[in-house]
């Protein structure tokens, strides 16, 4: 457990700022501009608890921990708030309201019934559709034209409760994961300044979902980027620009070698090729299971990303074929 709070001459310890109490969960580039927000509205945020960093992970967001730190907020990293101990913490802290803004770990309901005004998570999606983890990503996946951020009041279960308010973004035929998600970064921003007023005078909104429109999806590894040739172009398509940079990426492989597709085109012309099969090295085609697939940038795990048309592929070549 790491505790990087500030000392009693703190924004949280002062004592002398008014409105609610506000404790803070949150991570992310969603995190950050949500708290921010509130900051321009001068909640009085008592406490930030969020993740340690990990190295393994590509880290291309915005600190929230910094955030906090200049504007003199203390900030807690546990590994879990599950225990008697943080209870008894949280509970010391007395806050009116709790926020989630992509905190990565559930929140027990011993915590959410702690706030007098109540405690309220930002999904990145437009519930009850996407409940779960990597909402956006999978979003992309499954060739959806909209997605959004949704503002609820925080139950047991998930990604339940009922709406506070959400704000519905578009997704672009060619836009990445990464385009979606500061897309909805900033749909969040703009729910966090519309609803704050509401929040701190207890009257935010209650709007039940309904559960026979939910769906749900756990969280992603980076094996799931590999591609399976069967599919038609356009779903290896989807798949590639869900998961191209920052995020791990999608891959194939070549006698053993990963392969790793950083960006592609669907073509819908059928070619006489078996699925995986190079059938044009220069522009490079791949025939697919409805389709081929122009692969434009790509890398090989032991090397640079590189042009797709200058990596040398031979015509007949089979991708995703099992090591020898």
């Amino acid at each position: 457990m790491t505790d990087d709070s500030t000392d009693g001459g703190g924004r949280a310890a002062s004592g002398t700022a008014a409105g609610p109490a506000v404790l803070v969960f949150a991570y992310h580039d969603v995190g950050y501009v949500c708290l921010e927000e509130l900051l321009r509205r001068d909640a009085r945020a008592v406490a930030l608890i969020t993740h340690e960093d990990d190295p393994k992970e590509n880290r291309w967001f915005r600190s929230v921990t910094e955030l906090a730190q200049k504007h003199g907020i203390p900030v807690y990293k546990p590994d879990s708030v599950n225990s008697e101990e943080w209870l008894l913490r949280i509970r010391a802290l007395r806050p009116d309201v709790i926020f989630s803004f992509y905190y990565r770990h559930l929140i027990p309901e011993t915590i959410l019934k702690l706030p007098r005004l109540g405690a309220f998570n930002l999904h990145g999606s437009l519930l009850p559709k996407y409940r779960g983890r990597v909402p956006i990503n999978w979003a992309v996946i499954h060739d959806e034209t909209q997605t959004g951020a949704t503002l609820h009041h925080m139950v047991a279960k998930p990604d339940a409760g009922d709406i506070v308010d959400q704000q519905a973004v578009p997704i672009g035929p060619m836009e990445t994961a990464r385009e979606v998600f500061d897309k909805v970064a900033a749909a969040a921003r703009q729910i966090v300044a519309r609803q704050w007023d509401n929040i701190k005078s207890g009257k935010a909104p209650r709007i039940p979902q309904d559960p026979t429109q939910a769906s749900y999806y756990s969280g992603r590894k980076p094996e799931d980027g590999r591609i399976d040739w069967r599919r038609s172009a356009r779903e290896i398509f989807n798949l590639v620009r869900a998961v191209t940079h920052p995020y791990p990426g999608a891959f194939t492989e070549l006698n053993g070698r990963r392969l790793f597709i950083w960006w592609a085109l669907p073509q819908r012309e059928d070619s006489s090729g078996q699925p995986g099969e190079v059938v044009s090295a220069a522009p490079l085609r791949v025939a697919t299971g409805q389709g081929s697939l122009e692969v434009l940038r790509l890398q090989w795990a032991d090397g640079e990303e590189q042009d797709a048309a200058t990596a040398g592929f031979k015509l007949g070549q089979v991708l995703g074929t099992p090591p020898k």
